[in-house]
């Protein structure tokens, strides 16, 4: 399909034959008098009263339980920069598609028109009582950092930024995964990480959180290595600043075994692949043209493993993998925090199930697949995998339990 057919269709697709992806879904009786009566005045006071005595009887009465907020302010839509939060819509709207698909979650879309953080910050608190979790999407760095840090502490219900966390347990599973082809352990590797931003900060986070030394990171941004002798450093940033003599890309990566794109276009050469030590694994995940290439990598070397952001390359990192499963496990148990141990429980989850055989039924949702099993061009599930959701949604749940977030227990099976 060329630019302009793709351009073409995706206009139509979301023009017709109405205009949107979603809608409301009437789930009560509503034929009748007495229906309407029931659903709304007289019989509505009735939960109304309830719920002013108790507030957590909402989850009993209302869609609270099932319901999670999808908030921006189209600060940084997709890779195409600050648009506004109008123009954010169709792509909030799209979310909340995947939620449904996936999952079976209800979402409300709210495109807020805020021009500070604190503004932001103030709306959707305001708002929070009405979902039972808040995914906060397309908000650009480093404001993202302060939003989610202050709705996390005024809110009582989880607050997840995907762009953040979703990225990061995507790839710390699939890190797993072809580390385990390499043999290679998590606790040894040199792992380089270009790209300072949100996304590369949660990848680091969360891969310490694994047991990763901060030694072992190396982070490169626009004006080159991060190091604990540049400054001043916004704090995200001085968080992974070591004290190195590396000071370029190419200083970085010589003898490095794991690098994380999060940058832009064509940023690995092959000269600078060919330094990295034996058996590397490249996550080139810059949109919608990685870092390199993975026939490009493979040229230079047998050895490499490659994941990418592209669904035309083996090895997809894709947040929904993560993200529907992450709060559905959350909801499902009324958990009041998406904490470190929920999303570690996700990254075991999801690099387990890439080592299960593979169903029919997977391999039939992608044209021209004929199998798929782990290894090099197999580090990851398929989005489309059913498994996924009670795998990982179990494993949330779980691990919200035994972590202490959860305010009831998990269903019996």
């Amino acid at each position: 399909m060329s630019d302009e057919e793709l351009r073409r269709a995706a206009l139509a697709y979301h023009a017709e034959p109405r205009p949107g992806k979603i809608g409301t879904e009437v789930y009560k009786p509503s034929e009748s008098s007495r229906d309407l009566s029931l659903a709304y005045s007289p019989g509505v006071a009735e939960p109304v009263r309830a719920i002013a005595e108790a507030p957590e009887r909402a989850y009993d009465y209302t869609n609270k339980g099932n319901l999670v907020g999808i908030v921006t302010n189209g600060s940084a839509i997709l890779g195409l920069g600050d648009l506004g939060a109008l123009a954010s819509k169709p792509v909030m709207e799209g979310k909340a598609l995947l939620f449904k698909r996936f999952a079976d979650i209800d979402c409300f879309d709210i495109e807020v028109n805020a021009d500070t953080p604190e503004a932001f910050i103030d709306t959707v608190a305001r708002i929070a009582d009405t979902f039972g979790g808040i995914n906060i999407e397309d908000v650009g760095a480093p404001a993202c950092f302060e939003i989610e840090a202050a709705l996390k502490a005024r809110c009582s219900i989880p607050v997840f930024h995907d762009d953040q966390h979703g990225t990061a347990i995507c790839v710390a599973a699939g890190l797993v995964n072809a580390l385990a082809l390499q043999e290679k352990r998590l606790e040894e590797v040199k792992l380089v990480c270009l790209g300072g931003g949100a996304a590369g900060t949660a990848c680091l986070r969360l891969l310490r959180a694994m047991g990763m030394p901060k030694e072992h990171i190396t982070v490169v941004d626009r004006q080159g290595v991060i190091h604990d002798a540049r400054g001043p450093l916004p704090s995200y940033k001085a968080e992974f600043a070591n004290t190195t003599q590396a000071r370029t890309l190419a200083d970085a990566l010589a003898g490095a075994d794991v690098l994380i794109g999060v940058s832009g276009a064509n940023l690995l050469s092959a000269d600078l692949l060919a330094s990295m030590a034996p058996r590397p694994v490249i996550f080139a995940l810059a949109n919608p043209d990685p870092e390199i290439r993975p026939e490009a990598a493979r040229a230079v070397r047998d050895d490499v493993i490659v994941a990418t952001g592209r669904s035309d390359f083996p090895n997809q990192v894709n947040n929904v993998l993560c993200f529907p499963f992450i709060f559905r496990g959350a909801l499902d148990v009324r958990a009041t925090d998406i904490n470190e141990a929920m999303k570690i429980a996700a990254v075991e989850a999801i690099a387990a199930l890439a080592r299960e055989p593979v169903p029919a039924e997977v391999l039939a949702a992608y044209e021209g697949v004929a199998t798929l099993s782990f290894g090099p061009e197999y580090i990851l599930p398929k989005p489309m995998d059913p498994r996924l959701k009670d795998a990982v949604a179990g494993a949330v749940a779980k691990a919200a339990v035994e972590s202490g977030v959860a305010t009831r227990a998990l269903a019996s099976s």
